[in-house]
This record gives structure tokens, C-alpha cells and sequence, in this order.
């Protein structure tokens, strides 16, 4: 399924997509994709809805709805730094052995088209297209690598926008950097594992101004999806809806040499391969 969150901010309403024109209103059923939604198993039956209203007819046509991030504010969004060689390589740091984990703000989290906001004293904002992991269950001490699929609920296309003076610059806490307004756009859709045919093998691409920044595919990845849920589920409790950012691959505004920064009316375009495509216009700091 390819479940979205479509509506105003604040009154976006569940659906599952059927194509670009089409979608299932799933608001009677579910009351938000949220933790309680996935903690309860429901999405093992919501095929069998999406089906049964197909057949009937029970079919909407999009009609320019805002697009909102296909999950409600998690737990917490969990992200892992230098999590493909080349991007460590562009930025002058060791690969690391073992995964790097950060945090950004929960309230980061906005949809796929919303603006972005440069922060205010910020020199430095970066982009990092990224695959995002979805929590489907409450999960800790995994036994297994393997384990891990069955506790992953979808994947989705996140912007891990970053402020790079914030994040390097200032006693190296790197939250700091990426926890700002806005700072990650989620969706288009949450896709279910059933729908890829390899999640280890997606392209990935970000363009700045119609320019073709970042290029790169999941295949790249030092940690996989499954190697990245097995390790944190060691060290803390991952609960339903929580997300994790999985690394970017080169290309980021800091890689360049002399590094290009995002400014305001800036147009960021990114997707990855069967997990559909963003598109956000960056602001001036309130």
C-alpha cells in the first residue's frame, strides 16, 4: 500500500493512493497513520478495506489537497550520519565502523511540499536526501539482522535538511544542526515493505534549482535498513510510527568546493525510485 496524509496542516485526513489521480479516504476507519495506528496491527488489514471500497466504487479523485507527511509527529526521528562512503569521503571524515545515531526534533517533521526555513543566525543550510525507515512495532534487543524486517512498517523519502554551522561548528552537537523548523520533509507516501522489490537497491537524486546535485542509490549504503533497526533496537526501545533517517549519499551543499549553501526562494527537488518525489521552496528566517 502507499498510504498519505492529505488536508490542511493540522486537519490532513488518512487515505491510502491508488495512482496520481486517484486514492482510497481511509478517515472513517483509522483515526491518523499515528503510533496508535500502527501499535494496534491494523495495517495488516487495511488491504482488505482498500479492496473492498475499490470494487464498490467507493474511489476520490486528488483535487490539489496539501500533501502532509504520511505519518503524524513520531516518537522520535532517529538519523544515521556518514552512512555511505562517498558522502563520508566529501566530507573529510573516517567511515565509521559502526553506526553513527543523532536525533532531530519530532517537530521537524513537515510534508514533502511544505517550505522549508532557513533558522535564524544560520550561514550554512544544506540539503541530504535520505530513505526513511518507519516503525511498525514496539521493538527492542532484536535476536537478529533478519528480525528486523518483520517490524518495519514502510519507507518513505525524507530531506534531512541541515544546518551545517549549527551542526559542525558549534561543540559538534550535531541535533543542533537539524533539529530547526521544518528541517524534514517526509512522503509523499509511506510505501509497505510488500510493494519494493529491493529496498537495498533504489535510486536517489536531489536537484537545487533544476541543477543535479546528489545521485545515489540505497545499494551504496554501509548499513542496510536491517543492519540499522538490529543495532539501535540494542540500545533503546523503537516505538510504532518512530522514524529513522538512514544517511545521504554525496552531493550535499558541503561536499562542494567552495561549498554552495541553500538561500531563500531556493527550489529543492528529490525522490527515490518507487517511493515518489518532494519538492520544497526554501524561506528567509522569520
Amino acid at each position: 500500500m502507499y498510504l498519505m496524509r492529505i488536508g490542511a496542516v493540522g486537519d490532513e485526513k488518512p487515505v491510502a493512493r491508488l495512482d496520481d489521480q486517484t486514492y482510497v479516504d481511509l478517515s472513517d476507519v483509522v483515526a491518523d497513520f499515528d503510533e496508535g495506528f500502527f501499535a494496534s496491527g491494523d495495517l495488516a488489514t487495511l488491504p482488505a478495506v482498500v479492496v473492498e471500497r475499490v470494487e464498490r466504487g467507493a474511489v476520490s479523485r486528488f483535487a490539489g489537497e496539501r500533501v502532509g507527511a504520511p505519518f503524524a509527529r513520531p516518537h522520535q526521528i532517529l538519523c544515521i550520519g556518514l552512512n555511505y562512503r562517498d558522502h563520508a569521503a566529501e566530507t573529510g571524515q573516517e567511515v565509521p565502523a559502526e553506526p553513527i545515531l543523532f536525533t532531530k526534533s519530532p517537530n521537524t517533521l513537515v510534508g514533502p511540499h511544505d517550505d522549508v526555513r532557513i533558522p535564524r543566525g544560520s550561514t550554512k543550510p544544506d540539503w541530504e536526501v535520505e530513505l526513511g525507515i518507519v516503525i511498525g512495532t514496539r521493538t527492542s534487543y532484536l535476536d537478529s539482522v533478519e528480525d528486523a524486517r518483520h517490524v518495519i512498517a514502510g519507507y518513505t523519502v525524507v530531506n534531512d535538511v541541515s544546518e551545517r554551522a549549527f551542526q559542525m561548528e558549534r561543540n559538534g552537537q550535531w541535533s543542533k544542526g537539524k533539529s530547526a523548523e521544518t528541517f524534514n520533509p517526509a512522503g509523499p507516501w509511506l510505501v509497505t515493505p510488500d510493494e519494493i522489490d529491493d529496498v537495498l537497491d533504489l535510486g536517489m537524486w536531489l536537484d537545487v534549482n533544476g541543477d543535479r546535485k546528489q545521485t545515489g542509490s540505497t545499494s551504496a549504503m554501509i548499513f542496510d535498513p536491517y543492519v540499522v533497526v538490529h543495532y539501535l533496537s540494542q540500545f533503546l526501545v523503537l516505538e510504532p510510527g518512530d522514524l529513522i533517517n538512514t544517511g545521504t549519499p554525496p552531493g550535499v551543499g558541503m561536499g562542494f568546493k567552495p561549498p554552495i549553501w541553500l538561500q531563500p526562494g531556493d527550489v529543492m527537488e528529490l525522490g527515490i525510485d518507487g517511493l515518489g518525489a518532494q519538492r520544497q521552496t526554501v524561506l528567509a528566517p522569520r
